[in-house]
Formats: C-alpha cells, sequence, structure tokens
C-alpha cells in the first residue's frame, strides 16, 4: 500500500498549462480505459477529468478570442 505523503497531490486543476492539463487528461482516461481501479478511484479519476476537460475548452476558447481580436483588428487597418 502507498502511504499518502509518498502520492503527489496533483496540482490545481487552475494552474495547469493547455498542455499540462491535456497530458493529464490523457493520462486520466488511459488509466480509466483499463478499468483496474477501484469505484471510488475511478470516480475521483472520472471528477479531475472533467476538470481537466474544462480547463482545456478555456484554453481553447481564450486562445479563440485572442485570434478572433487579431484578425478584427487586422481587417481594420
Amino acid at each position: 500500500m502507498t502511504s499518502p505523503a509518498a502520492t503527489p497531490m496533483p496540482s490545481p486543476v487552475d494552474d495547469l498549462s493547455y498542455e499540462q492539463a491535456r497530458d493529464e487528461l490523457i493520462r486520466v482516461v488511459s488509466v480509466l480505459e483499463q478499468g483496474a481501479s477501484t469505484l471510488e478511484e475511478s470516480l475521483a479519476l472520472w471528477e479531475r477529468g472533467e476538470a481537466l476537460a474544462t480547463r482545456c475548452e478555456e484554453w481553447l476558447i481564450g486562445a479563440k478570442a485572442r485570434l478572433d481580436a487579431a484578425r478584427g483588428a487586422a481587417a481594420a487597418e
């Protein structure tokens, strides 16, 4: 059994870059697909995955807004 001190706490989702959130989401999905976790672990992973997916979406929406603003500025010139 792993001691709690040996298990690193995941970073808060709001602190993750797009790439960090995406990479962790890929790992979470992989673990869930293997199906070797307990129900409680699976639920915790699912919740973390949902939060990671939301974070990725936030980053993508922000990037799209920046691109749209840059295109609008370029078109106004």
